[in-house]
């Protein structure tokens, strides 16, 4: 998932924005019963934003911007907007009702994700779900969450950040520049910089699910939304019909924790990358990583760059520890990448022990196609986001995150966690700590308005819950710890690489669209295969 980019002046300008993207509410919306809650009304969607869908199948799709409270603690503080995309349901006579679905981050955009409707669901369930897609609050379409009047401003915050600070100066720079980031966080995101919790985008979720129409929820939540799944099936547990989340949190040290939360995710790369290796070496020639020892070549590459300096590849593209760091990171999110990250790895790692004089020329000749693909993967592991609107910018991600999250460190301690954290997780451990440890002690947030238990409440259904043997972002204790923590819910286990697993691997996607449309649970214990092996065969 990669991350866009997020002198104060302006601020008469930025407080008329955001005043005129709150509505007064008239009467107190928390308080109405299901019956008062007014419905989606559904309209034409932008044709830009179906231009990826076969003619023949526009005429279903339409959208919507509906509006909700902005705190419904205190619904008379006026309300924003969420935009809603709806895929219609090939089967109407059949219908069962609506499927919502949200991509996870915080600050990942679900509007257009029905236009990908059948490479996250197999054609079965596309027959009987309306499905929809939704910006959460303070994202892309919804009234956005934003912490600059300018884009001058925040080229000038962001590009004061160190993507990996080493360097004392880079460290102090990074934290000042985080400093500055609360601030105009503080001066400029309004009311909704209080209200950004995941209770408050699971209320959301239950009024637009009456909104639609349905007495219960059918969700699919990736990364991040396993969480907004898990909080909705505790704070509306007889509300929930089907549930199914892919790449899961650990709501419960998610929630009390975030240091410890971080420090554990952080492992989870770690695990990821070593399994990798692993699989590298016993591939053989089908892993052109795998001439020698892989896990000692990789060691000796991090090395090199984080103790040496940046290496020069033969057309000219420089490598430094930040970007290795970040790419790498990146690339363990996607199973089908696998096999380029092994021979970007090695033609790295050809530069500081060049091959044979011939090979070298070749190799010289040729273009690093490997490592140019592993490197647009930048900054996905970092902040989680795959963005995919006009709003580019990450404030939503740190709302989220820095409101759920409590840390209980000072930002002047990250120094010293992120050389602790390098000490126990060399290759990832420096790079995470400089995440939302970093951010979320500057974060402007008067109180923490969020729900963090009880998990245990149990559901009409089980909930489905996925996770892959190495998924770097969620590793997959967290997917035994969901399990263990919901009151209700069966565990998927698939022997797969990357971050969530439906849409590849058939043996997850026959289970969840049997979950879907009967409530089938799968038996315990199951095991599924990803369809895509980490290093394909030519033969």
């Amino acid at each position: 998932m990669a991350l866009g980019s997020r002198t104060v002046k302006h601020i008469a300008v930025a407080a008329a924005m955001t005043a005129a993207s709150l509505v007064v509410l008239e009467q107190p919306a928390s308080a109405a019963p299901e019956s008062a809650v007014p419905p989606v009304a559904w309209g034409a969607c932008a044709p830009a934003d179906i231009s990826n869908v076969p003619p023949a199948e526009r005429p279903q799709f339409s959208c919507a911007t509906y509006v909700v409270p902005l705190d419904y603690n205190r619904p008379n503080r006026g309300t924003i907007n969420l935009a809603l995309m709806r895929r219609a349901a090939n089967d109407q006579a059949h219908r069962i009702g609506s499927l919502f679905l949200n991509p996870g981050g915080p600050g990942g955009s679900g509007y257009r994700f029905p236009t990908i409707t059948q490479r996250l669901v197999q054609p079965a369930v596309a027959d009987r779900f309306d499905v929809i897609g939704f910006d959460p609050r303070g994202v892309a379409r919804s009234t956005p969450l934003r912490c600059f009047a300018t884009q001058e401003d925040a080229d000038d915050v962001f590009g004061r950040m160190a993507l990996l600070p080493i360097t004392k100066q880079e460290e102090r720079e990074t934290l000042n520049a985080l400093r500055d980031y609360g601030r105009f966080c503080d001066r400029f995101a309004g009311p909704l910089l209080e209200e950004m919790s995941t209770e408050n985008v699971a209320r959301d979720l239950d009024r637009m699910r009456a909104a639609v129409g349905d007495k219960q929820l059918n969700f699919l939540g990736f990364s991040y939304g396993t969480l907004i799944g898990a909080t909705y099936v505790n704070m509306f547990p007889n509300r929930s019909r089907a549930i199914v989340i892919d790449g899961n949190v650990d709501p419960n040290l998610r929630l009390h924790d975030g240091l410890e939360y971080d420090r554990q995710r952080t492992n989870g790369f770690e695990i990821s990358l070593d399994a990798f290796l692993r699989k590298c070496d016993a591939a053989g020639e089908a892993c052109a990583f795998s001439d020698g020892n892989p896990r000692a070549k990789f060691d000796e590459l991090r090395t090199y760059l984080r103790r040496t300096g940046p290496i020069t590849l033969p057309d000219g593209s420089v490598v430094a520890i930040d970007t290795f760091t970040d790419a790498v990171a990146g690339t363990l999110y996607d199973l089908t990448a696998l096999a380029d990250l092994a021979a970007a790895l090695q033609e790295m790692y050809d530069v500081i022990h060049p091959p044979a004089a011939a090979a070298t020329q070749r190799r010289a000749q040729a273009p690093t196609q490997s490592v140019q693909a592993i490197l647009g993967n930048a900054k996905q592991a970092k902040f989680d986001i795959r963005p995919d609107t006009p709003y580019s910018s990450d404030d939503s991600y740190a709302a989220v995150n820095c409101t759920d999250k409590p840390f209980r460190n000072k930002a002047s301690q990250i120094p010293a966690i992120a050389d602790q954290w390098e000490r126990q997780l060399p290759t990832f451990g420096r790079y995470l700590a400089w995440a939302d440890p970093a951010i979320c002690p500057n974060w402007p947030l008067d109180h923490r308005d969020v729900y963090s238990g009880p998990w245990n409440r149990r559901t009409p259904n089980p909930v489905l819950v996925y996770g892959n043997f190495y998924d770097p972002a969620t590793q997959y204790e967290f997917a035994r710890r969901m399990t263990r923590e919901l009151g209700n819910a069966r565990l998927v286990s698939v022997d797969a690489f990357g971050h969530t697993i439906l849409g590849f691997s058939a043996c997850a996607d026959d289970i969840a669209t049997s979950y879907l449309i009967e409530l089938t649970a799968p038996r315990p214990g199951i095991v599924c295969q990803p369809d895509i092996p980490p290093f394909p065969t030519s033969a």
